[in-house]
């Protein structure tokens, strides 16, 4: 089941060998694993997104406030 969370300031993934994207601020959907975290956002535009966080990268995010889990 997913998880909801808000993305406050700047949060980026690589997607493969290249350059950081940054996620827009806003809303977004996480899917856990082990060792990842998914995360899946609509943009202003009404663009879907979806990003893969390692678990470590994740954490660190919520430990700087930057990912805010939702109650």
């Amino acid at each position: 089941m997913p998880r909801k969370a808000t993305i406050h300031g700047h949060v980026t993934f690589t997607p493969g060998d290249g350059a950081p994207i940054r996620i827009p601020e806003g809303p977004v959907e996480l899917e856990e694993t082990h060792d990842s975290v998914t995360l899946a956002w609509t943009a202003d535009n009404d663009t879907a997104g979806s990003a893969a966080l390692p678990r470590l990268q994740y954490e660190q995010y919520l430990k700087e406030g930057k990912i805010r889990l939702d109650a």
